[in-house]
């Protein structure tokens, strides 16, 4: 089938590109960050309703019957309202330099009286694969639980959520996105998917009482029903987000510390044109330049020689000195040897004097030996 061949390449360059993203790039990307949870209504934006927060940083992950393994450990966390009703998510991911997922837990909370609903998602990767197991509690009724495995070679290039808010600051701090970035992915249901990423371009945001250039990266994930959730997220050129929402919610997430901004740095302009090497052999204006140029500095040489022939004597007596002696820290010898040397209007080579060479000592064997 058709699909059955576009899944490898779509894995393969997935995969390929994550395996370039560089480890100092990772480490400007480990830093903590909280927005306020405010509507998208027409009241004032910074009447906050809830708070997100994310966190990155090294950590050791610990797998029984495993060595321990130093990855990254992501965290995120989510307190507003849906309708009106109090809502809460968590996410935990241990993920590689390479952005693989080694396991990830997201758990989510709707607050409804008098029978709370939680909803949990463990994935677990192993030799084989990777586990998913939901968890559906609703009120005091028993757990409903639901799992399921995929096989290894579905999953290369995979971009689980956690992985994902991590690549979001590395490519908001190159401040560029390649065209047709796609990953395989998992949805909230747990059902394989493909997530997707372009750029939006720089634009101008608020943060509290100021305005900065941001940006603006879309995500979208595409599920196999057809249903596709987007996802806008604007950046600071040093990854730090500004804002953050998914098209359709009454909510998003607004940066309201201005003192950010003064760390954030600038976007270096982008050229409306690439550069190209210039070949100045081919260019007949820029060939003339040269040749005049050059011929303006042999003249201007020859002339200055002429005018003060002890120049040639000098470096003639310190090439024979040399050659003569032939230290072996000729750089020492050299600053010995213009040190001493004899005032320029009397030059001992064609005067006849002594030379004052640095002596060697009596033990002293030139560089060959003889």
């Amino acid at each position: 089938m058709e699909t059955g061949q576009e899944i490898p390449a779509l894995t393969d360059t997935a995969a390929e590109f994550l395996s370039l993203i560089g480890l100092k790039e990772l480490e400007h990307c480990l830093f903590a960050e909280t927005l306020a949870v405010v509507g998208t209504g027409d009241p004032p934006r910074d009447k906050a309703e809830g708070q997100w927060w994310m966190a990155a940083q090294w950590a050791p992950y610990r797998r029984e019957g495993e060595p321990v393994r130093n990855c990254i450990l992501v965290q995120a966390r989510f307190r507003g309202w849906q309708d009106g009703v109090p809502r809460s998510s968590t996410l935990k991911a241990f993920v590689t330099p390479q952005l693989e997922t080694l396991e990830q837990e997201e758990q989510e909370c709707l607050e409804l009286r008098p029978h709370p609903t939680e909803k949990s998602t463990h994935m677990v990767s192993h030799q084989h694969g990777m586990t998913v197991t939901k968890t559906l509690q609703e009120g005091e009724a028993e757990p409903q639980c639901q799992s399921f495995s995929y096989r290894q070679a579905e999953l290369r290039g995979l971009l689980l959520e956690g992985a994902s808010l991590l690549l979001l600051r590395v490519l908001a701090r190159r401040h560029t996105v390649p065209p047709g970035l796609i990953f395989p992915a998992i949805d909230t249901e747990g059902h394989l998917c493909t997530s997707s990423y372009s750029a939006l371009g720089i634009q101008r945001q608020a943060v509290g009482s100021a305005e900065t250039e941001v940006f603006v990266m879309e995500r979208a994930m595409h599920t196999s029903t057809g249903v596709s959730t987007v996802r806008q997220s604007s950046f600071l050129p040093n990854g730090h987000l500004v804002q953050m929402t998914q098209v359709g919610s009454p909510t998003l997430m607004l940066l309201q510390d201005e003192s950010i901004l003064s760390k954030s740095g600038g976007f270096e302009p982008q050229l409306p044109f690439p550069k190209e090497p210039l070949n100045w052999e081919e260019d007949i204006q820029l060939c003339s330049w040269f040749l005049d140029r050059k011929e303006e500095l042999q003249l201007s040489h020859a002339a200055y020689l002429q005018q003060h022939p002890e120049v040639q004597a000098l470096l003639s007596d310190f090439l024979q000195a040399l050659l003569l002696q032939q230290p072996h820290d000729p750089i020492s010898f050299a600053a010995e040897f213009f040190t001493h040397q004899r005032p320029m209007d009397t030059p001992f080579a064609s005067s006849g004097s002594a030379s004052p060479l640095p002596s060697s000592p009596p033990d002293h064997r030139p560089a060959n030996g003889e």
